[in-house]
Formats: C-alpha cells, sequence, structure tokens
C-alpha cells in the first residue's frame, strides 16, 4: 500500500525512542541508514515522528477521549500508532480516510494485527468528534495539552519567570525552529557569503554581527559553501555568548564542554585564527567532531582533546578566558530536541551538582585578571542563578560584570546573570553569567 513503509518506519522508531529514552535525531538518522525510503517518504517519515513526539502529551489526551480503557494499559505499540495517526489526522492535510486505513495497515505490520478494527474505530470516533482537543478545567493542566509540556514543569517556569514570559515560550517550543548560520570571516565576508547560499534567502542579524537567519534548512552540508568552510550552523544564543567572552587575538581560551564545537569555531574566528582555543570533550568521538569541524573552517588555531570537565587537570593550561558551558536539562532548547520537555524530576535532580563541579574544576585555569563564562541551554534556576550564585559564595576572586560592554539592543535582558527568551531575538532558551577574577 502506497504510504505505509514511511509510516511503519515512523511507528517502530518512535516506539524505540520512548521506550530507550534515546535522542530522537539519532533514532531518526539510525532508523534511515537501511532504507530505500524516496525523500517525500523520509519527509513524511519525519514530520510525523518529530511532530508526535513534540505534541505527544495532546495527542494523548485525545487518544484518552476515544479509547475505553486508561491508554497506558494499551498494548504499547498499539498506542505509538494512535499517538501517530491522532497526530496526522490533527496536523497534516493527508484526506482522512486514508490516514485513517494507512494507520490501520500499519498496526497490522506492527504485529498487532488483533487490534487493527480498534485503531481504526478510535481514529474515525476522533474525526467524529471535530478533532477536538479535550483541555482538563484546571488552568495548568490545559496548557499541558495544549502546549504539550508537562504540568510540573510549567508550573515550575511560571513560578520562576511568570505567565508573560512562560506562555510566549511555550507557544514557540512547538514551532519549526529558526536556522541560524555563523559567517567564517577567515574565508568570506557578508556579500560572498549571502551570494553562495541564494537559494537559502539568508538574512544579516543586524544585531550580531555575523550571524544570518536562513529561509529553510534544507541540506546544507551539500552545499559548495559549507565544504569551502564560509558558515557554521549555530544558534543566536550561541552566538551571544562568545560575545559574552569576548575573545581577543593571541590570547589562550579554554572551552571545556565543546563538542560539537560551535563556540570553540566562533571563539577561534573572533580571535582572527591567533592563540589558541583548547576544546575538550569527554569522549574521543565528540572530539573528532570538533577536529573535523575545525579543518573545515580553516581554523588552526584549535587544539581539541579528551578531558572530564568536573576535574581539574594538571595539563590544562592557564587561560585568559574559559568557557563552561555545561550539561544540563536543555529546556531551553525543547523546540529543537521535544524529547527534553518529558525529563522527569529524577532525571535532573543531580545535574546541579555535576555543574558546581565543572564550574568549580574550570575557575582553576583562569589567569589572574582572566574571564570566565557559565552557561547553559535551560531555564531553570536551579541549574543556572544558584549554581553561579554558590559558586560565589565561595570564591571571593570572582565578580560579575555584564556580558556585554556596549549593546543597546539588549538593555531589557542584559543583566550580570542573563537569561535568553525566544520572544525576545529569536534565540533559543539561554542563560549565560560573565565572570571575572581579581588581579
Amino acid at each position: 500500500m502506497n504510504g505505509l513503509q514511511p509510516r511503519l518506519l515512523c511507528a517502530k522508531t518512535l516506539l524505540r525512542t520512548l521506550r530507550s529514552g534515546s535522542y530522537s535525531n539519532l533514532a531518526l538518522q539510525a532508523a534511515y541508514k537501511n532504507t530505500s525510503l524516496t525523500v517525500q517518504e523520509r519527509a513524511l517519515c519525519t514530520s510525523v515522528f518529530q511532530g508526535t513526539l513534540e505534541r505527544l502529551l495532546t495527542v494523548d489526551a485525545c487518544v484518552a477521549a476515544h479509547v475505553s480503557r486508561a491508554p497506558e494499559k494499551l498494548d504499547p505499540a498499539v498506542r505509538c500508532v494512535l499517538r501517530c495517526g491522532v497526530y496526522e489526522l490533527l496536523y497534516l492535510a493527508t484526506p482522512p480516510s486514508a490516514a485513517v486505513n494507512l494507520w490501520t495497515e500499519v498496526t497490522k505490520s506492527m504485529g498487532v494485527k488483533s487490534a487493527a478494527g480498534m485503531v481504526n474505530a478510535v481514529l474515525r470516533s476522533f474525526l467524529r468528534s471535530d478533532k477536538a482537543v479535550p483541555l482538563p478545567k484546571e488552568q495548568l493542566a490545559a496548557y499541558a495539552v495544549q502546549y504539550s509540556v508537562p504540568r510540573d514543569l510549567i508550573a515550575q517556569l511560571m513560578d520562576e519567570y511568570g505567565e508573560e514570559r512562560v506562555l510566549p515560550f511555550l507557544e514557540d517550543a512547538g514551532g519549526e525552529p529558526p536556522v541560524y548560520i555563523r559567517k567564517n570571516p577567515l574565508v568570506c565576508d557578508d556579500a560572498a557569503l549571502a551570494a553562495a547560499l541564494t537559494e537559502f534567502s539568508p538574512a544579516a542579524v543586524p544585531q550580531i554581527p555575523g550571524a544570518f537567519r536562513l529561509s529553510r534548512s534544507g541540506a546544507l552540508t551539500d552545499t559548495e559553501a559549507f565544504g569551502k568552510g564560509m558558515f557554521h550552523v549555530q544558534d543566536l544564543a550561541s552566538q551571544l555568548c562568545c560575545m559574552a567572552l569576548d575573545a581577543k587575538p593571541h590570547e589562550t581560551v579554554l572551552d571545556v564542554c565543546a563538542a560539537p564545537g560551535g563556540k570553540t569555531f566562533t571563539i577561534a574566528q573572533m580571535m582572527e585564527g591567533t592563540g589558541c582555543v583548547y576544546a575538550y570533550d569527554l569522549h574521543e568521538n565528540r572530539v573528532k567532531l570538533i577536529r573535523s569541524g575545525a579543518r573545515r573552517l580553516g581554523l588552526q588555531n584549535v587544539a581539541a582533546a579528551t578531558g572530564d570537565a568536573a576535574r581539574p587537570a594538571a595539563d590544562r593550561p592557564m587561560a585568559d578566558r574559559v568557557l563552561c558551558d555545561v550539561p544540563c536539562s536543555g529546556y531551553g532548547v525543547m523546540r529543537r530536541k521535544p524529547e527534553v520537555r518529558y525529563k522527569s524530576a529524577e532525571d535532573v535532580a543531580g545535574l546541579p551538582a555535576i555543574q558546581r563541579k565543572i564550574l568549580e574544576a574550570s575557575a582553576a585555569s583562569v589567569k589572574p585578571g582572566g574571564v570566565l563564562v557559565y552557561s547553559t541551554c535551560t531555564l531553570s534556576k536551579a541549574e543556572n542563578n544558584a549554581v553561579v550564585k554558590d559558586f560565589l559564595a565561595v570564591h571571593p576572586e570572582f565578580s560579575l560584570e555584564l556580558p556585554w560592554e556596549s549593546a543597546p539592543w539588549n538593555a531589557d535582558f542584559a543583566a550580570e546573570m542573563t537569561t535568553l527568551f525566544p520572544q525576545m531575538l529569536g534565540s533559543d532558551g539561554f542563560f549565560l553569567a560573565k565572570m571575572r577574577r581579581s588581579q
């Protein structure tokens, strides 16, 4: 049946992802390795897979309204098919009868043939309801279904930032994430980059020199401009983080949690290819990504090596500037990694302790008068403000300073500890704190 294979692969991959807790992008890449799907079929599979994962709580509420038992008691494969089917009916333009028939066939191919009639009935019942999304009466629970973000996480963010900031963030988390790139000034100028990427309609971001927003992602890595090292993909938040570090030519800089290397590359470019950026990561396979990217961009001032950021290392040089972009819950990038929103409290409870260790170890490498930047891609204050305050309480030799010396465009959020929201400049959610060591 035409259209069956991409949907079957989607359901199987989603089931495997939810069971293993693996990263969705990696799961999808692995799923495509041994398939013969066409470009259009891959696009459909990706759309339903990512969309269902992103809207999991929304489609679950719809499924629950049309099944006779608690959804969690359904066979996992059946529940997965229902989730995908409801997503396609709710968000894609597929003719309803075709979608219902195809997901019914997927059920049979998933090894649960006996449930095919039930899947067909549930999807048709959903259509008869006019595809209504049932919202709970309690406000936070309703937001959870509307935005597909767990109630407890919404409550936490509301408590820390207020509804005025959180609701636009939740709205943004369900949209198509923007694509930003960073020009390599060692290879080209703005005009040359724009000419090389005309099909992507690059638009300069006026507040951040060297940053461009693309009209679409497409096969960026297949472009001649990419092969020539004219740019690398990097969100605005990461570019702002590098601006806060403010590395100068001929300096020594450490990037202690560097992979896959976006910030390392921007820092090296800001140093005009001089000095040295020592880039570390715990795993050799990720260090290889940094080395490969540096070679493509022609950055000879990058030295990448394995290293545990949580442990002070005697062989690390003292540095003028140290970037400490730590592992975190990732709530700020849920529009790019939808699965992070479903992390449990237990999943993230131990993160602040790890983050404090990394910050403590990183501080030991900062020269007197040098700069230390702590950053995360989360909005959780326990991982952000609290970690920095705890560090400063036992390190009076460090003090906070404004991240950007002169940036009138961000006057509303250029605090000593800065939290970025997508609605501010279009960046991912992000936190950074710039500290300077006394002489």
